[in-house]
This record gives structure tokens, C-alpha cells and sequence, in this order.
């Protein structure tokens, strides 16, 4: 529409001046990214000084050439330049229109074509502007200006968006798990945590990373699961020469530097567990239990990247990229922690964890590009996650158990636990992508990936003790003692996930006319979960003659020589009722199978009513259908053990965009989605911690006959208004507003258990919201490059639902009739100041980021006690990036500088406010080389 306009307007001026002139217009794309405007382009008449860029749609002209034959180069850094002869003729507009494509001619410039294009700020902003949806992204150049190592502490920069320190979750809009989907390249991805819906995204190491996105507003093409958003993640491709990257660094933790580091034996330096094969019971009778000394805690990290192309023919390539990093981490915590249910239950006021942490990666991409229009590709990642962690709780003999305590101290101190857990998660993702550009305005996109995951916490080791304050007196007459209220109290615990999905999707597109396209498609996922675990514990024969000598060395007690004399191995489900349970192998405590079938089609249409305004109206029709069996302990005895449940949706949405100008855009957005329970909210299995049980509810899914709600239909309303100032500048604000019906919480009971499970709690929650977006530099050079550039989001969020009594298979109540919904904080800001200066070809770059948000409920009280409130955590971030020359830089970075408290508090207790879980995570600073050959 802009050469059209360009075009009349040049025909009516030539024809005032008698038509002595002729201009060149036209637009130029990229034959790499699915023929997409290639802004900011040179263009230029070879031999003069004559020039001009291409605009944010692609576009340029050249006006009032005198008519002749002239040369035009054009050329984009990263991409082949070309020379194309042109011929002006007097009183006509002369159309040029260039598909560019990556240039193979140096490493300097592949390198830069991959950033500027698909990374870059820049180029993302393009994309925000363009979208028929509202979303935000953050690219892989803006990543490592602010010193980000994963695809989680990425997302917490996009407004209204946080993470917790020390902690995988993520927040969109103050709404947690539960209320967002993960996809890579489109594709849905399975999660590695049972107590998660969406995989950890600090398995995501920007090395694999192109951009991170984030679609707040819904369109009919994503999953009908669907309330504060999608997270998208890009991984890298690549066009180009060959090229070879290697980067090391090391780093030390402020909290876990000159500590006696200790792990658990049988697991590697890399993160894995060695004893698989081995069935638990021969594990827990062969192996040892106490932790082993470990190495000096430096962090280390090192990665690899590579790629090349093989260039069959002008439009025919072949490329192939690759990555694989490893890195691990150790910190210490040092604080309290309890357990308050409906009195004070536990409470440990000094407590020591130490937790080293592995990440490896390996990713291979292969791109096909068959012709201009046709391009297959193919994905494929693993990510080894290791979570070794060893806790001692109650380490100054200040301990405390109600449930009973062997000492006569008056104040029953001396209570100590020691918990030794390991935790792997392997993944496995497998895609194949299509892209097909058709005859007759027809296109298609198509995507079809196959998940594994296994997530294991393999001997998981617990030891409870009394009277440790003999422990501490030096006096070799008095010893701790097996705290014995039930043989579980000292135990074996092993737990194992097994995950397999398919999805998939095709998706077809008509361009009727420059003004209507029509967008038609199917989705769908296939899940399955299969869970269990089994539990040994220790019974203690007699305790009073067994004194724990050294705290350190209860391998001399749980040894293979003392069975039957000292202890016996206790299994809560036996494998005989005639030979009993102890002291032989046991069957699976827990088990259940979850499954989820989706299937789906959609319609939507992009219909340009005049210039300005973008309308998209969609509809989604979507089937699920849900199904968990589980056998579990604790149990109503007359539970069918299962259930299912089987829906159709239907779920319109509405988008407009109506450009105010070439500049700005306003948008607004109405959906109706729904919420699906996840499999962890469902399973009626509980997981047990030193302070904490957290346990699923199978009613989530229409209750024991069928009868109840088995989703929350949610509905989404959003008005945005988006300046892009100049290139690389944003200035965004919004309201948005949503309301939940039977929304799912987490509650904890009021009761001795404290079981914290899940509930839908009321018929509706209501969520109000604005959002505001700064991104602007400060100052610039005559070249209009950023000296100094600030970045800045901030989002207000209000939350209200109501509250009732819930009964079915668990029942829980409240004193109140509403409260504020789990997991939303009233406020998130995020900010962010880079400064690069020049110092003659030397040109380093400063970056600080800081992060904030305020209370949020992490649970909900029932009966008359209080919430269980996660306290508002700032934090702030250093990173210095040195490139001191085109093949080498060194960075260095230092992050959580404030150092806050991360705490969870007991409010409107008898006693007031308690803290029931308080550490620091220390300051972690950290230097890395990177040279690329």
C-alpha cells in the first residue's frame, strides 16, 4: 500500500513538472526468514553519493532521477550485497523488488546476520509491531547484554512477568503454573517436576536460545489451556560459512564460598545417578547413607557452538548447527524452617543446606532450505538436569517436635533431621518443522515433535535425631537418639517419572487479496505420565542402647551386618502379606497414570479494513479428554481409584489493531480460554518434605461421580497502546482484565497434617490489571547508537475471588467469603540501564538490572488460620561484556548483589506472623572467555 501510495503521489507530481523525471521504487525481503521485510537495508546508486535505507515494512524510493540507465547496490550487513541495472524512464515509476538472503562470504558476517535478524532488539520490536496478537519477546542480543543464563530468568525481564531467586517459577500477570503453557518453535514441551505443569526454564541455557516470547492475548491457534500467557521458545538456527565458538567461565558464591561442601555418594560430578539398574532394596542394603565430602565450590561452565551450510545451488541449502554446554553450581543456605498447621508443629531455627547443581545441553538443528518455497528443519534437544541437595536442620540442638522429644530439657530442644535427596531430569525433544509456500496466495506451516522425560529423586535419604544438643557438648557419655515415632521416621525414599508425548500441528493460510488472508488448521497433543515410588523405612529395635556416636558416620548403625540386631527395613507395602514387610523388598507405595488427549480445530482471518485497521476473528473448537488411575495410601476406602472426564469447547476470540500512525498502534483483545487441571493437582499422592506435605485432589476432575466442574472457563479482556519511537525505542501501556470461574488454589489444611492440596475454592476470581513498557536511550552517538539506554516495565495487578466450603473426596472451609488469588503480586518491576561508551576500538558495555515484586499468597489459609505469603524479594544484577577484538571477549558478571531475604510467613497465627521457611542465596560472581574461530 505505501509504493501504491509513493507511487500516485510521484505520478501526480511529474505530472505538474511536464513528467521530466523517473523514480525507482520497491521492497526488499529476506529469502531466510519466510520472506519477511527487510528493514533498514542500504540502498544505494552505485558511482554517487546518492542513498537511502528501507523503512520498517521494507520499502524504499528513489525520486526525481532523471531519466538513464543506473545501477542499484544493495546491501545489509550479514547479507549477500547485489548489483541490479536499472532503467528510468521519464513520467514512470520503475518497481525493484529484492529477496536478500545470508551472506556466506566471512565469519564477521554470519555471525552478525543471525543477531541482527533474529535476535536483535531491533528486529523483535519489528515483530511486536507487526503481530496480530499482543506479545512481547526478548531476543538473544538483549540476553547477553543483560548477562541472562536461561530461558527463565529471560521471561522475568518482559513486563508483569517475575521469578523467584534460587527458584524456577515463573509468574505471568501474578499467575502461576498452572495458568501457562510452554512451547519450543510452536510445539508443546512436557514438564521434568511433579509438582509442575510447565517445564523448568532454567533448563534453557541461552546458548540454545534465538528469543523468548511471551502471548498474553489469545488467538485461536493456541491450546485452549490458556489464561496468562504462552512462553515460545526459539531455538537457534543457522545460515552461513563454517564457524567454531567456544566459551569457559568460573564463578564462586558468596554464601557457599570456604564452606565444607558436602554431596550425595552415588552421584556424579555431571549430574547423574549411578545406580539405576540396581533394584531400591538392594540399594538401601548395599549402599551407603551418609554424604561424601565434595570439591571446592567453584562454579564452572563451558559451551560449544557450531555451524556451517553446503550450498547446492542458487536457492538449495543445507545447514546445520549445533550446541552443547555444561555447568554446575553450588550454594549454601543457612536459615530456619518450620512447620505450623494448626499449631507449631516443627520448628528448626537454624538449618544448613547445601545444593550443587548441574545443567547440560546439546542441541542439533538441521535446516533445509529446498527452494525459496519450501524449507523443512529439524530439532532435536537434550538437557540433563541434577539437583544434588544435603540438609541438616536443627544444627545448634534448638530443634523442636511436639509430637514428642526424649530430652528433659524443659524447652524439649535437641530435635535434628538430616535430609540427603538427588533429583535427575532428562529430556528428550525430537521435532520435524515444514514450511510451504503454495500456488494461488496458498501456504502451509506444519510441525509434528515426540517429548521423553524421565524425572527421577532416587534415595531420597531422611534421619531424624533427639537430643542433638548432646551432640554439641563434647562429652563422649552423651549421645542423640533416634527420634521412633513410626519407622518412617528414619527412611529410604525413591521416586521416578516417566513422560512420553506426541503433538502436532498444520496450519493453512489463504491470502485472498493484500486486504483478507483466512487461516484454518489442527492441533493436538497425545500425554501420557506413568508415576511411582517406594519407601523403606528403619526401625529401630532399641533405641535407647543404639546412641548415634557421630552424626557424621550413621553408616556404622544402617549397615548390612546389623539387620535384625540393630534395625529392621520396614515397607509400607508388602510384597507377601505371609512373609510380611520386613526386611524383604516392597511394592510401590504410590502409583498413578495420567493421560490427556487433545484434539483440535481452528479458523481465523486477518482482515485489513482500510489502511489502518487489523481485525482477527477466530474460533477454536477443541475436544479434550482426561483420565488418571492412581493407587495410593491414605485413601477413602470407597474412592474408585480413577477418573475421566471428556469435554468440547468452543472458544471465540476477537483481536484488533488499529494503527494510529506509522508509529503507534493501538490494540485491543477478547477471548474466551479455559484452565485444565494438571496431572500434580489431580494425583491424591503426597510428597513429604522435612516442613512441608503437598498433595493433588482427584475431584478437580468432576468428582468422585462425575458430577462437578472439570475445567474453569476464563475470559480475557486487554486494550494496548504501543509507540515505537525510533529503532530499538518502545513505549507501551495497557489494561487488561480477566474473570476465572472455579478457580483452582493450593490450601493448606487446618489441621495437624498441614497437607497443603488443591481445591477450587469459589465460582469465580477477578483479575484487573495495567501494564507500562519503557524502552528508550538516553544517550546517543551522531551514528544514533545507544551510549546509554534504559529499560523499564512495571505492571499493577488486583485480584479478588470468593470463597466457600468444598467437600468431596477432601473438604476444606474458610472464615472468610473472599481473598486474593494464589500466586498474584500487586506489583513486578523490572528495570535496566546499559552503558557502552568508546574508548577508541575498545568497546565494553555495562549493563545493571534490577528486579521486584511484592507479597503474593502462596497458599491459602483455611478454616480461621492465615495464609501462607510469599514475601516481596528485590533483586539486582551486574554484567560487564568486554569484546576485545571481532574473535574474543571476556564478561563478567554478578548477580542477587542486594541479597534479600527469600522467605515464606504463617500470617494470623495465636502468635503472630511466623516465619516458616527464611534464607539467603548469596551473591554469585562469575567471569567467562569466549573465542570464536
Amino acid at each position: 500500500m505505501k509504493i501504491l501510495f509513493y507511487t500516485l503521489s510521484l505520478l501526480f507530481s511529474m505530472s505538474v513538472i511536464a513528467q521530466s523525471t523517473g523514480t525507482i521504487a520497491g521492497k526488499l525481503t529476506d529469502l531466510d526468514f519466510n520472506n519477511e521485510p527487510l528493514a533498514f537495508a542500504n540502498v544505494l546508486i552505485k558511482g554517487t553519493t546518492t542513498g537511502t535505507t528501507s523503512d520498517i515494512d521494507g520499502l524504499y524510493i528513489f525520486e526525481n532521477l532523471d531519466p538513464g540507465d543506473y545501477t542499484l547496490v544493495f546491501s545489509f550487513v550479514g547479507y549477500d550485497t547485489k548489483e541490479i541495472p536499472v532503467t528510468v524512464e521519464a513520467g514512470k515509476v520503475t518497481e525493484v523488488n529484492v529477496p536478500m538472503s545470508a551472506s556466506t562470504a566471512s565469519l564477521d558476517e554470519v555471525v552478525i546476520t543471525t543477531t541482527t535478524r533474529k535476535e536483535s532488539e531491533v528486529a523483535l520490536l519489528m515483530d511486536q509491531k507487526k503481530a496480530v496478537e499482543i506479545k512481547q519477546s526478548i531476543g538473544a542480543e538483549e540476553l547477553t547484554r543483560k548477562g541472562v543464563g536461561d530461558a527463565a530468568a529471560a521471561v522475568a525481564k518482559i513486563s508483569g512477568i517475575s521469578k523467584q531467586q534460587s527458584s524456577s517459577d515463573v509468574y505471568v500477570r501474578g499467575l502461576g503454573d498452572r495458568y501457562q503453557n510452554t512451547t519450543m518453535n510452536n510445539l508443546t514441551l512436557p514438564s521434568t517436576d511433579v509438582s509442575k505443569k510447565n517445564i523448568n526454564l532454567d533448563l534453557f541455557t541461552t546458548d540454545i536460545i534465538e528469543n523468548v516470547g511471551v502471548s498474553k492475548a489469545y488467538t485461536s491457534g493456541f491450546y485452549g489451556d490458556f489464561a496468562a500467557g504462552n512462553v515460545n521458545i526459539t531455538s537457534k538456527a543457522y545460515t552461513g560459512k563454517g564457524f567454531l565458538s567456544v566459551s569457559l567461565g568460573s564463578g564462586v558464591n558468596t554464601s557457599a564460598s570456604g564452606k565444607d561442601f558436602v554431596r550425595n555418594e552415588g552421584v556424579s560430578y555431571f549430574g547423574y545417578y549411578n545406580r539405576y539398574d540396581n533394584n531400591p532394596f538392594a540399594v538401601v542394603l548395599s549402599h551407603p547413607v551418609d554424604p561424601e565430602e565434595a570439591n571446592a565450590p567453584i562454579n564452572f561452565n563451558g559451551s560449544f557452538q557450531a555451524g556451517t551450510s553446503i550450498n547446492f545451488d542458487e536457492d538449495t541449502k543445507l545447514s546445520f548447527f549445533g550446541s552443547a554446554s555444561f555447568s554446575n553450581g553450588y550454594e549454601f543456605r543457612e536459615g530456619v524452617a518450620r512447620d505450623f498447621t494448626n499449631v507449631l508443629k516443627v520448628d528448626f531455627p537454624n538449618i544448613e543446606e547445601y545444593e550443587y547443581k548441574t545443567n547440560t545441553t546439546a542441541l542439533l538443528n538441521i535446516d533445509f532450505k529446498i527452494d525459496n518455497s519450501n524449507k523443512l528443519k529439524v530439532r532435536s534437544l537434550f538437557i540433563n538436569e541434577g539437583g544434588d541437595e544435603v540438609g541438616y536442620y536443627g544444627t545448634k540442638g534448638e530443634g523442636y517436635n511436639r509430637d514428642g522429644i526424649a530430652s528433659e530439657d524443659p524447652n524439649d530442644l535437641g530435635f535434628f533431621v538430616t535430609n540427603s535427596r538427588f533429583s535427575q531430569n532428562m529430556v528428550f525433544v525430537n521435532q520435524l518443522l515444514g514450511e510451504h509456500q503454495l500456488n494461488q496466495g496458498w501456504s502451509t506451516d506444519w510441525g509434528f515433535g515426540y517429548n521423553r522425560v524421565y524425572a527421577d529423586e532416587p534415595d531420597r535419604k531422611r534421619f531424624s535425631v533427639e537430643n542433638y544438643q548432646y551432640a554439641l557438648d563434647n562429652d563422649p557419655n552423651t549421645n542423640p537418639i533416634f527420634y521412633t515415632n513410626i519407622p518412617f521416621d528414619n527412611q529410604r525414599f525413591f521416586q521416578s517419572i516417566d513422560d512420553n508425548e506426541y503433538n502436532g500441528f498444520v496450519d493453512f493460510t489463504k491470502e485472498f487479496s493484500e486486504n483478507f488472508k483466512l487461516k484454518f488448521g489442527y492441533n493436538g497433543r497425545w500425554k501420557e505420565r506413568v508415576f511411582s515410588s517406594v519407601r523403606y523405612g528403619y526401625e529401630i529395635i532399641d533405641r535407647d542402647n543404639t546412641p548415634i556416636v557421630d552424626i557424621n558416620n550413621l553408616d556404622e548403625i544402617f549397615n548390612y551386618s546389623n539387620i535384625t540386631t540393630v534395625y529392621n527395613t520396614v515397607a509400607l507395602n508388602a510384597i507377601s502379606n505371609q512373609i510380611g514387610n520386613k526386611n524383604v523388598p516392597g511394592l510401590p507405595e504410590a502409583t498413578y497414570k495420567g493421560q490427556l488427549f487433545v484434539y483440535a480445530g481452528h479458523l481465523s482471518a486477518e482482515w485489513n479494513a482500510g489502511e489502518k485497521l487489523l481485525i482477527v476473528p477466530g474460533i477454536r473448537v477443541e475436544n479434550f479428554k482426561q483420565k488418571i488411575r492412581y493407587d495410593v495410601i491414605n485413601i477413602r476406602e470407597d474412592d474408585p481409584g480413577m477418573r475421566e472426564v471428556s469435554e468440547t469447547v468452543f472458544l471465540p476470540s476477537l483481536n484488533f489493531r488499529y494503527a494510529l500512525n506509522d508509529d503507534s498502534n493501538l490494540r485491543l483483545a477478547l477471548s474466551k480460554t479455559m484452565s485444565l487441571p494438571e496431572f500434580k493437582e489431580v494425583a491424591p499422592f503426597v510428597y513429604e518434605d522435612v516442613t512441608v506435605r503437598i498433595g493433588g485432589n482427584p475431584d478437580l476432575i468432576g468428582g468422585i461421580n462425575n458430577s462437578g466442574v472439570s475445567y474453569s472457563n476464563i475470559y480475557n479482556a486487554e486494550l494496548k497502546y504501543e509507540w515505537f519511537m525510533k529503532e530499538g525505542e518502545i513505549f507501551s501501556i495497557g489494561v487488561f482484565g480477566k474473570r476465572i470461574d472455579d478457580p483452582v488454589n493450593r490450601v493448606v489444611a487446618a489441621d495437624a497434617t498441614g497437607t497443603q492440596r488443591y481445591f477450587r475454592t469459589g465460582d469465580k476470581a477477578e483479575v484487573y490489571g495495567a501494564e507500562l513498557e519503557l524502552k528508550k536511550n538516553l544517550l546517543t552517538r551522531e551514528s544514533d547508537e545507544a551510549v546509554l539506554a534504559l529499560g523499564f516495565n512495571a505492571s499493577y495487578l488486583n485480584t479478588k475471588q470468593d470463597l466457600k466450603t468444598t467437600t468431596g473426596t477432601f473438604t476444606t472451609s474458610f472464615d472468610r467469603s473472599s481473598d486474593k488469588l494464589e500466586g498474584a503480586s500487586d506489583w513486578v518491576l523490572n528495570a535496566d540501564f546499559t552503558y557502552t561508551p568508546l574508548m577508541g576500538e575498545f568497546k565494553p558495555r555495562f549493563t545493571l538490572v534490577g528486579s521486584y515484586f511484592s507479597d503474593r499468597i502462596y497458599s491459602l489459609g483455611s478454616g480461621s488460620l492465615g495464609n501462607i505469603v510469599e514475601k516481596s524479594v528485590p533483586s539486582l544484577d551486574f554484567v560487564w561484556n568486554n569484546p576485545i577484538t571481532d574473535n574474543f571477549e571476556i564478561n563478567v558478571s554478578a548477580s542477587n548483589l542486594l541479597n534479600p531475604d527469600i522467605s515464606l510467613v504463617r500470617e494470623g497465627t495465636e502468635f503472630g506472623d511466623i516465619t516458616i521457611y527464611k534464607y539467603k542465596v548469596g551473591v554469585t560472581a562469575g567471569v567467562s572467555l569466549k573465542y570464536s574461530f
